[in-house]
């Protein structure tokens, strides 16, 4: 989409110099940016690698000498990954969902359409479904019954919303993404081992194993405000009560919340964690990727965890975490440094060790 120097200027509110009617249409790493690209070198260390492109524009750190780089143009920018944000949002090609509803779509008559919704090839929308003003759905898309989507909203290729659903407003879902499956919820008619193991700590004599019996999930999912979900990201619903995401909270790809989770609001959730049911976690919370979380467990507001941690246990207000199981950063770094030390020390003590000779009690 062909824009200026100067419009996207204006839609970072940064100051720019040169020519500022030069036409953009992209952006692009500094060594490998055409003539109609904007360079992205706001790190000095990317400046270099101008010469390597044809840029004749740069967004680059305040103070640089863009003319002595050979530009025409430059946009400064103190706060690089802002900026990041700013033009590729500028840039971005719109969603490809044809305005109005397409043909192939199933639209029950008891659902609610907003004005200036689009609706794309085969998508279906259930009875006693909304959906707001402005919502977008690719194709493929299901919702169902009693759902309730926002205004603003888009959800690409594929996604699925099951009944009674609730979701805010501009909310957006990626490709394979699932709201409101049901629960992992199941239970045997006697005590089984699982309920053994954890009670004595390992030990399931006299306990066999039964077949399960599905627990169901009469809850549903409430969504936020400007909630994003990853491609195939799964959220499931409740099983009395509804699992819920706050306003503002930002779900990474083939994450899985468990049936009645209750997370805050501006929460990062990265790539392939797994929250088990029940887990309480507090607002403006970061889980890394690969995180597991123990069911029934509370994150408290602020708290970190660290990519590939398991928690077993609570997290206080704050707290940064890391290992498994899970301990304060620092502690973890310090079980790391004696476990890489620990085979030389088995070596210093197998030299150290004296020879017992046979038959020597008093040794």
């Amino acid at each position: 989409m062909a824009t200026t120097v100067g419009a996207v200027a204006r839609a970072l509110d940064a100051p720019a110099e040169g020519d500022l009617a030069l036409e953009i249409d992209g952006a692009a790493e500094p060594a490998q940016a055409g003539p109609r690209q904007l360079a992205l070198a706001m790190d000095p260390k990317y400046r270099a690698a101008l010469g390597q492109g044809a840029a004749r524009a740069a967004l680059l750190a305040p103070g640089t000498d863009w003319r002595a780089l050979g530009l025409d143009a430059a946009i400064f920018a103190a706060r690089p990954r802002l900026a990041l944000a700013g033009v590729t949002g500028h840039l971005a090609a719109p969603p490809d969902i044809a305005p109005g509803i397409h043909p192939t779509a199933v639209i029950d008559p008891a659902a609610r359409i907003g004005p200036d919704a689009a609706i794309g090839p085969f998508a279906v929308v259930g009875p006693g479904a909304v959906l707001g003003a402005g919502a977008r759905l690719g194709p493929h898309v299901s919702i169902g019954a009693g759902a309730r989507i926002g205004d603003g909203a888009l959800l690409h290729a594929g996604v699925r919303i099951a009944a009674r659903v609730q979701i805010g407003a501009r909310f957006i879902a990626h490709p394979g993404a699932v709201v409101g499956g049901d629960g992992f919820s199941f239970v045997t008619p006697e005590p089984d081992a699982i309920e053994a193991v954890r009670r004595t700590m390992g030990d399931r004599e006299g306990f066999s194993q039964a077949s399960y019996l599905r627990i169901a999930s009469l809850g549903a999912v409430r969504l936020g405000d400007d909630v994003e979900l990853g491609c195939n990201a799964c959220i499931d619903r409740g099983t009395i009560r509804d699992t819920s995401v706050g306003d503002g909270t930002k779900i990474d790809n083939l994450v899985q919340i468990g049936h009645n989770c209750q997370i805050g609001r501006d929460c990062l959730l990265c790539g392939h964690a797994g929250l088990a049911g029940s887990v309480r976690v507090g607002d403006r919370v970061v889980i890394g990727g690969r995180v597991g979380i123990a069911d029934n467990l509370v994150i408290g507001d602020d708290a970190i965890v660290a990519g590939g941690s398991g928690v077993t246990r609570n997290i206080s207000a704050g707290e940064v975490v890391f290992g498994y199981p899970a301990v304060k950063m620092a502690q973890s770094v310090e079980q790391y440094k004696a476990l890489r030390r620990l085979p030389r020390m088995m070596a210093r003590l197998a030299r150290g060790q004296k020879p017992v000779p046979p038959g020597d009690e008093s040794a």
